[in-house]
C-alpha cells in the first residue's frame, strides 16, 4: 500500500517529507513481528502510528489495546499486564488474565513506556525474548504471543544511562525506531490540519467553517505549538465557537494563542561563583542548602565560645566593647563600677541552688566584669535546669498548696491523679 493510500484511509493530513517517511517506516514494518519504538512529542499522534502498523499486519484479526503506562498504579501494573491468582494481594477475591493473556495473538500498544517501574520492564524484557509471563502470585509459567508496540516522548537512551530505564530493555524495544515530527518541524501541514479540524467541527454541528486571512494563517504557522496536533485541534474548535466571524483575523486568532508559550527546555541551573549566584532545581536542594548553613553558623558559634574561655583577654575585649554598646543604648539606666556593681532597685536577686561545701560562695551579681579583670572570677553559678529537678519541685509545691490533697494538686498541674500517684512512687515523694 503506498503512502496517500494509507493516509486516506487512516484520515492522515500533511504532506511533509518527515511525515512521509514516518509512515513510510511504519507501513514496511508492519508485516513483521519486529518490536517497535514510536518517538515524539506528546500530542504527535504515536498511537495513531500503532494502529497503522496493527491494521496493516497479519495479526489485525486479532485483537489490539492500547495501555498507558503512566496511568496504571505502580502497584497494580504487574497485575494489568500480566495478570494474577486469587490472594495474591489485598483485594484479589478472584483470579483476573492480564493484556498479555487476552490479547494472545493480537497487538499491544505500551504508551509513555518510560513510566514503566523497573521491576515491571524486567517482566516485560522477559516476555519480548522468551514470550514466557507469570501471573502476580502464580509459579506457574505461561506463554504468549503479542507483538509490542511502545511509544515515548522521552529520550529513553538518556534515560538508561541515568539509571530509570532498563538499556537492555530499550534496545530491545527499538529494534524499529519510527520517530514521528512535530508540528514545528512540518510547518507545511499547519494550515492544511487547521481547515481539516473547522470543517469537521463545522460538519458535526451544521455551521459554516471558520476560514483563516493570509495575516493570521502566517501567525498560525509561525507559533511553536507545543501541544502539537492536539492542540492544533483545540484551538480550531475553540475559534470555531468563539470567532466573532466566520474569516479570522490575526488579531483575533491572537486571543487564542498564548503570546508566550510555554518553555519545554529543561531549567539551566548556573554554575557555583557565577555572578548572579546559585539556582535551585527544586525545594528539596533549597531546603538542604538551608540546613547546611544553619549548620555552619551553629559550629562557628561553638569555636567562638571554645576561643573565649580559653582566651580570656578576648573575653575582656567583647566584654568592653559590650560595655559601651549598651551604655550608648540605654545612657543613664545602668551604671558600670569595676566593683561592686551597682543594681537597679527593682532588680530581683534570683535564688541560688544549694552548692557544696567545697565551693566558694557566689559573688554579688556581676553585669559586666572590668576589662582587666579576668573573667573566671565573676563566673555565674546557673540555676538547675534538670527537667526531672523542676518537676518534682512543681509536685511538691503543688502538694503543700493543696494541704497534701492529690485530686486538687494534680487538677492543679494539669495531669490526672493516676499520672500524679506514679510521680511520686518515682520520685520517692511521701506527702
Amino acid at each position: 500500500m503506498d503512502i496517500q493510500s494509507i493516509k486516506n484511509r487512516f484520515g492522515i493530513i500533511g504532506n511533509s517529507p518527515a511525515l512521509n517517511h514516518a509512515l513510510n517506516v511504519a507501513a514496511q514494518v508492519s508485516n513483521t513481528d519486529l518490536s517497535v519504538l514510536i518517538v515524539g512529542e506528546s500530542g504527535v499522534g504515536k498511537e495513531a502510528f500503532s494502529q497503522i502498523i496493527h491494521a496493516l499486519s497479519s495479526r489485525k484479526h486479532n485483537p489490539f489495546i492500547a495501555v498507558n503506562c503512566g496511568a496504571i498504579p505502580e502497584g497494580t501494573i504487574d497485575s494489568e499486564l500480566f495478570g494474577h491468582e486469587k490472594g495474591a494481594f489485598t483485594g484479589a477475591v478472584d483470579s483476573r488474565k492480564g493484556y498479555f493473556e487476552t490479547v494472545n495473538g493480537g497487538t499491544i500498544f505500551l504508551d509513555e513506556i518510560g513510566e514503566m517501574p523497573l521491576g515491571t520492564q524486567a517482566r516485560l524484557l522477559r516476555v519480548l525474548e522468551t514470550g514466557e509471563f507469570i501471573r502476580v502470585g502464580s509459579s506457574k509459567v505461561q506463554k504468549t504471543d503479542v507483538r509490542v508496540i511502545a511509544a515515548t516522548n522521552r529520550d529513553l537512551l538518556e534515560t538508561a544511562q541515568s539509571g530509570k530505564f532498563r538499556e537492555d530493555l530499550y534496545y530491545r524495544l527499538s529494534t524499529v525506531p519510527i520517530r514521528v515530527p512535530s508540528l514545528r518541524d512540518r510547518k507545511e501541514d499547519i494550515p492544511l490540519l487547521f481547515r481539516k479540524f473547522a470543517v469537521d467541527f463545522a460538519e458535526r454541528y451544521k455551521t459554516a467553517p471558520v476560514q483563516l486571512d493570509e495575516e493570521a494563517r502566517q501567525v498560525l504557522v509561525n507559533y511553536s505549538w507545543p501541544g502539537n496536533v492536539r492542540e492544533l485541534k483545540n484551538i480550531a474548535e475553540q475559534i470555531s465557537v468563539l470567532a466573532p466571524d466566520k474569516m479570522v483575523s490575526a488579531s483575533v486568532l491572537k486571543r487564542f494563542i498564548p503570546e508566550h508559550p510555554q518553555n519545554r527546555l529543561p531549567m539551566v541551573v548556573s554554575q557555583q561563583g557565577s555572578s548572579h549566584g546559585p539556582e535551585f532545581s527544586n525545594e528539596r536542594e533549597l531546603l538542604y542548602k538551608l540546613f547546611f548553613d544553619m549548620k555552619k553558623d551553629v559550629t562557628e558559634l561553638k569555636k567562638m565560645f571554645v576561643e573565649i574561655l580559653q582566651n580570656p583577654s578576648s573575653a575582656a575585649a567583647a566584654a568592653a566593647y559590650t560595655k559601651e554598646a549598651l551604655l550608648h543604648e540605654y545612657p543613664g539606666n545602668v551604671e558600670f563600677q569595676p566593683q561592686p556593681a551597682v543594681i537597679p532597685a527593682n532588680y530581683i536577686q534570683p535564688v541560688q541552688p544549694a552548692m557544696p561545701p567545697t565551693m566558694t560562695p557566689p559573688q554579688p551579681a556581676v553585669i559586666l566584669p572590668h576589662p582587666h579583670e579576668d573573667i573566671h572570677e565573676h563566673e555565674e553559678v546557673e540555676e538547675s535546669l534538670n527537667i526531672m529537678d523542676k518537676e518534682k519541685e512543681l509536685i511538691l509545691k503543688a502538694l503543700k498548696k493543696h494541704k497534701g490533697k492529690r485530686k486538687d494538686a494534680a487538677m492543679d498541674l494539669g495531669i490526672s491523679e493516676r499520672t500524679l500517684y506514679r510521680k511520686l512512687k518515682e520520685y520517692d515523694i511521701n506527702d
